[in-house]
């Protein structure tokens, strides 16, 4: 059986604000604990109108003290905007509070503008972005394993709390860049299938061609984002996902709102263009009732050897998304959890 988790952007809308997106991400991981899923995931966007989750290690620890099976982590932690240290502290902290339930995603990308990742992060040297990456991930790595060389002054410096393991490591990607880097180093990969446009397969077959067994990972395990909406008729779930369709259109414009209703993005005065643009994006979008859902990720799933299938389900009503996420573990036959 597939193993199903969820990557949750906390969708503001122009009928829910950002604290009301917040909360409905608590009542969405308490749903789909009980669902059966095996992964809860939170990604960092920073000013984008549309997106609510900035604070990703602040939101793990609320969604793991508001669920009891159900894995919890980052989709991911941009690492661009992070003290090494300070994150691994950060994340060691909930490994202790919640013990073989919380997952360290990082990312590359800031998650956001360039003036805004500015505002973020301040750098004091002019480091291309690949090379700052590689560093902090390296201080991540030392950090978490306490192994920095003797003759390292940062190997005087004790991390707390003590005696915590560090939790999973994962590398989140588009591209194949992160699928090398994570099986290099022996981690889990986990790819954005649902935004990526470089192919699915061929990154998974990377990561698993070339991965490196190591002390946190014997063997390789490859994740897929994927954009799902499931809805009890066709007709429904495409109404719904008229929602994705205008957002998609507002990222590739540069313009920063809220999720519109189904109605305001179907008076939408699109131009032939566009129609095209959203058709092809389209293509990667997984739309439909559950049977229809199901055979579209099972041939996904068969054509990149993925281990696990992570929905994301950005729609405007909250207890749709509820919906769609109960119909996919459903088809699926999720064991839910009493």
């Amino acid at each position: 059986m597939t193993a199903l988790s969820v990557l949750d952007l906390a969708p503001v809308t122009t009928a829910t604000s950002g604290a009301e997106a917040l909360k409905n991400t608590i009542d969405l991981a308490r749903h789909v604990d009980r669902l059966g899923y095996i992964r809860y995931w939170l990604a960092e966007h920073h000013n984008i109108a549309s997106i609510a989750s900035s604070a990703p290690d602040i939101m793990i620890g609320q969604v793991a003290a508001a669920t009891s099976h159900i894995r919890v982590g980052s989709g991911g932690v941009m690492l661009a905007n992070h003290s090494p240290l300070q994150l691994v502290e950060r994340f060691k902290t909930l490994e202790a509070l919640f013990p073989d339930r919380i997952d360290l995603g990082l990312g590359r990308a800031p998650g956001t503008d360039p003036l805004t990742s500015y505002a973020l992060r301040r750098p004091v040297e002019d480091i291309p972005p690949d090379q700052d990456f590689l560093q902090r991930l390296q201080e991540v790595m030392l950090f978490g394993n306490g192994g920095f060389p003797a003759d390292h002054p940062f190997r005087h410096i004790k991390v707390s709390p003590s005696g915590t393991p560090m939790p999973p490591l994962w590398l989140l990607g588009s591209s194949d860049y992160s699928a090398l880097l994570s099986a290099q180093i022996g981690v889990g990969f986990a790819f954005a299938h649902h935004f990526a446009t470089h192919d699915a397969a061929e990154a998974v077959q990377s990561y698993r061609s070339n991965f490196r067994p190591s002390p946190a990972l014997a063997a390789p395990y490859a994740i897929l984002g994927v954009s799902v909406v499931c809805a009890d008729t066709e007709a429904e779930a495409e109404r719904l996902a008229r929602t994705g369709d205008l957002s998609f259109l507002r990222i590739v414009k540069n313009e920063r709102a809220p999720l519109a209703s189904p109605e305001e993005a179907a008076a939408y005065p699109y131009t032939e263009a566009e129609r095209e643009r959203i058709r092809a994006h389209r293509s990667k979008m997984f739309v439909g009732t559950p049977d229809i859902v199901r055979e579209g990720l099972l041939a996904l799933v068969q054509a990149t050897g993925a281990d696990e299938l992570m929905a994301v389900t950005s729609l405007y009503d909250h207890a749709a998304r509820k919906r769609s996420y109960t119909l996919l573990a459903e088809t699926f036959g999720l064991a839910q959890v009493p």
